[in-house]
């Protein structure tokens, strides 16, 4: 698995944007940052002591959070709808 190309970008763009010219709304960015914080999960369980990636890895994860909290009290259906088609928060 690659890190994400710029095909991989514009297709998660164009699924998640709210208008035309959308590229970091908060649910295009909370959908890139699930596919970086998937990728570096699986690099993660490669190599268990790289601790640089691991500090970059709960950065993301954190910033992900800051997101979804502010889209859940803005816009509580498109948070319920982003949360189940990334499939995060269980």
């Amino acid at each position: 698995m690659n890190m994400l190309t710029k095909e991989d970008k514009k297709k998660i763009i164009e699924k998640f944007k709210i208008n035309e010219k959308d590229t970091g709304s908060a649910p295009v960015q909370i959908a890139l940052l699930t596919k970086r914080i998937e990728y570096l999960t699986e690099h993660l369980k490669r190599h268990k002591k790289d601790v640089h990636t691991r500090y970059g890895l709960i950065k993301l994860v954190g910033k992900r959070k800051r997101l979804l909290n502010y889209l859940k009290r803005k816009d509580y259906e498109l948070y319920l709808k982003i949360i189940k088609e990334l499939g995060i928060r269980g």
